[in-house]
């Protein structure tokens, strides 16, 4: 008999516990980082910041070294303070970066004007990744032609291109005086303006301005941290793999760099949308009052994913692409 109660008592502890667990549970999916995590998960961020940060390597980084041969030296230096400042750059590896820009000349006889043509035709293949970044996010569909695309790509790698420039000018007049806070805020205040319009252009200009201001302060301001932070692990990192790979160490180094950086850039997206879609004051204040997110004209958003996100979606392991409506890359 006490045995019969005692597992009675067992099962109702049990029935209760799982039940306080669901009641938990419900209670953080309708908050809005447990929202935020889901279309993360959605946007399969792990398997695309790694698909990211590696074409960021092999046509973002040629391709800016490629227009920087041509840019007057002034301009050349102020990308190559930027790049060091952002990356944490230091010892060898700064050494290997620096005499990529340093060889202007040679990088010019080899390329000529139709390859540098060209190098827009190549950094295509990131822009189109980072499009689709920004499309998945917010389930709008693909609606530029390959044409648009290309010029899409061309006309965001010049406004980048531009930022560095600036960025690292200022940061070299400024030096480690006393403006360097006032340059931070610059800093800052200009990433926080530089990932607003690529988030407007990336999503072909079909949502509104407005409500992408949660997008550039997000990512923008994890960008700045991330990038005051680097020079505290960069070097130990290059340092390690170097001594372990050689130059390649310096590649995986980089790598991982723009890993961590595109990581910062799905989650800015994914949580950019939620935002802008909350049905709350946070959303209600980033719409302006509006009902929609989307500029006149604009399609409708795709449908969401038949089945709900599941930790396997991170690493591409979830659902298939055709599941979103949209195609493979």
């Amino acid at each position: 008999m006490a045995v019969s109660r005692w597992v009675n008592e067992v099962k109702s502890g049990t029935a209760a516990g799982r039940a306080g667990l669901d009641s938990a549970r419900a209670r953080a999916q309708r908050t809005i980082l447990w929202r935020i995590w889901e279309r993360v998960l959605e946007n399969e961020f792990i398997d695309r910041s790694v698909a990211l940060g590696a074409k960021a390597f092999v046509s973002f980084f040629p391709a800016l070294i490629v227009v920087a041969a041509f840019a007057p030296p002034s301009v050349r230096t102020s990308i190559l303070s930027t790049i060091r400042s952002r990356a944490g750059l230091s010892g060898s590896a700064y050494t290997s970066v620096k005499e990529a820009f340093a060889s202007a000349s040679q990088t010019r006889r080899a390329t000529g004007v139709l390859g540098l043509v060209l190098t827009f035709f190549y950094i295509g293949s990131f822009t189109a990744a980072l499009q689709r970044v920004y499309t998945r996010a917010w389930r709008r569909p693909l609606g530029a032609g390959k044409v648009a695309a290309r010029a899409l790509g061309a006309s965001w790698f010049v406004g980048i291109a531009v930022f560095t420039a600036i960025v690292g000018a200022a940061h070299r007049l400024v030096g480690g005086g006393p403006g360097s806070v006032g340059y931070a805020l610059v800093s800052w205040g200009a990433a926080i303006g530089l990932w607003w319009a690529s988030s407007w252009i990336m999503l072909g200009r079909q949502v509104r301005w407005r409500v992408l201001f949660a997008t550039g302060v997000l990512t923008g301001t994890a960008m700045t941290v991330f990038a005051a932070t680097a020079s505290l692990w960069m070097p130990h990192t290059v340092t390690k793999n170097q001594q372990q790979f050689g130059f390649f160490g310096i590649a995986m180094a980089l790598v991982t760099w723009l890993t961590a950086v595109s990581v910062i850039i799905i989650v800015g997206a994914s949580a950019g949308v939620v935002l802008a879609e909350d049905a709350g004051w946070i959303g209600q204040r980033l719409r302006g009052g509006s009902s929609t997110v989307l500029r006149p004209g604009a399609p409708p958003a795709l449908p969401p994913p038949v089945e709900g996100p599941r930790l396997a979606d991170a690493v591409g392991l979830g659902r298939h692409p055709d599941d979103t409506g949209e195609p493979e890359d």
